[in-house]
């Protein structure tokens, strides 16, 4: 396997279209796994996967999109032709764009892509492993993960750019009394884990469950953790699509125009991402390897800033990649990888149970589906522990629910919001696993229906 800027180059050079951009993208990947109480599986993975976004100009723009393994050096040709090729006969690019200019290389651009391995997971397998024989605990499963992605970019223009990636996340599940009691889930969104802390939570949520209580459907007061609100601003944030508020047929959209300035949240809440954050940091360029309404292949290579989605309440941006910026005459804004939820208050999760005279804690949520995209309205299952708080103390666990909810109106209706904290997706960690969550306080959250998953 030549090494990923060779790569790069030889691509471009063999192109024969008017405009030519390459990503090239290195994954090392390592992962652990265990049930039962016991390692069941271990292993590093390397892959490389990469994309040739051939451009015709005339007589009009048009785009030919090819994805490869790795391939010999003498087949590079024949991958860029094939995207060649594909532009030939593509319909009309309506999202087309001049390339961003050249600005010469990084100076990593040769460095070679950084890896990783089962070592990573050393204080990880120590802390499991202690657990897995003590104290009469329940048996284990879960799954660590790390990852890093080196991605290099480049463009016949002479664009080059470069980022490497890491991503971790651990996430470990117990059943009271074998698989077909009540779960427990805890997970966190990097390796630098306190692995023993988790554990303790988990034990202490099997603990809760020692007692269940069986509820009707209804509304009630909710405490949503810092996970399960994680999963539903992703959503929120993904739907934020400038040309489908501009058109009309989203949440996002009133008559004559969208929503931006408009005050969504009871509290003065911030949705932000921003590529800089300590910690969660993420790439500060655009790589698309299609065009969608947020992204445009013709913008890669922009960089990325700091967005407030939603700023003290009220709809600050929507993304418009730089031809429906162009369209409807607003600022350019792209989506960043990474999302945090800021403006609560100091208050712990364990604070807000004190403080609730009756209501439930959900744990994570699970299978969050479309209902109704122009409300934002959302299905999904609560998982792995849902408790009954009662005079500021847990009860037991509750029955799952079926729910829905929309995201934007749960922000409406919020009265109170906590501390945040970095936190893993339940839903979402497969694809985003970089985020800053509050807990929240629902007043009526909408459980639709019983649900028999356990």
């Amino acid at each position: 396997m030549i090494d990923a800027p060779r790569l790069v180059d030889a691509a471009l050079a063999a192109s024969r279209a008017d405009e030519t951009i390459v990503l090239v993208t290195d994954r090392a990947d390592a992962n652990v796994r265990w049930a039962g109480s016991s390692m069941t599986t271990n292993g590093v993975m390397h892959a490389r996967s990469w994309t040739v976004i051939a451009i015709r100009r005339s007589p009009r723009p048009r785009c030919g999109i090819v994805t490869a393994p790795s391939v010999p050096a003498d087949e590079i040709p024949a991958v860029v032709a094939a995207a060649v090729a594909a532009a030939d006969t593509a319909a009309e690019a309506t999202d087309a764009m001049p390339l961003l200019p050249g600005d010469g290389e990084p100076g990593n651009w040769a460095d070679a892509a950084a890896g990783t391995g089962i070592d990573v997971f050393g204080d990880v397998i120590g802390a499991l492993a202690a657990g897995f024989g003590g104290g009469g605990r329940d048996p284990l499963y879960g799954f660590a993960h790390h990852q890093v992605h080196t991605t290099w970019l480049g463009t016949s223009t002479g664009l080059r750019r470069r980022w490497t990636q890491t991503d971790g996340s651990l996430e470990i599940t117990a059943k009271r009394g074998g698989l077909s009691g009540a779960g427990a889930w805890v997970g966190a969104g990097t390796t630098d884990v306190d692995t023993t802390a988790l554990l303790t939570e988990l034990d202490r949520r099997l603990g809760w469950a020692e007692t269940t209580v069986a509820l009707p459907p209804g509304r009630y007061e909710t405490l949503l953790p810092p996970s399960a609100v994680a999963d539903l601003m992703i959503y929120l944030m993904w739907s934020m699509a400038g040309r489908g508020a501009e058109e009309g047929h989203t949440v996002w959209s009133r008559p004559g125009g969208t929503r931006l300035g408009e005050t969504v949240a009871a509290l003065p809440v911030t949705l932000t991402s921003d590529p800089a954050v300590p910690g969660l940091a993420c790439p500060p360029f655009l790589t698309a390897t299609a065009s969608t309404d947020t992204v445009s292949v013709f913008d890669n290579g922009l960089g990325i800033e700091r967005v407030d989605w939603i700023r003290d309440g009220t709809v600050a941006a929507l993304t418009y990649p730089r031809a429906a910026a162009a369209e409807f005459s607003v600022p350019v804004t792209a989506p960043g990888e990474n999302l945090l939820l800021t403006g609560g208050s100091r208050a712990t999760l364990d604070e807000m149970i004190a403080g609730t005279e009756r209501g439930l804690l959900l744990t994570t949520l699970w299978y969050l589906r479309d209902v109704d995209p122009s409300a934002l309205l959302l299905t999904g299952l609560t998982r792995d522990g849902v408790y009954l708080i009662e005079d500021g103390q847990v009860r037991g666990a509750v029955n799952n629910f079926r729910f829905n909810e929309s995201p934007l109106d749960l922000l409406r209706r919020a009265v109170e919001v906590g501390a945040t904290e970095r936190t893993l997706p339940r839903e979402w960690n497969d694809w985003f696993t970089r985020t800053a969550m509050p807990p929240m306080r629902i007043p009526d959250f909408h459980m639709s229906s019983v649900s028999a998953a356990q």
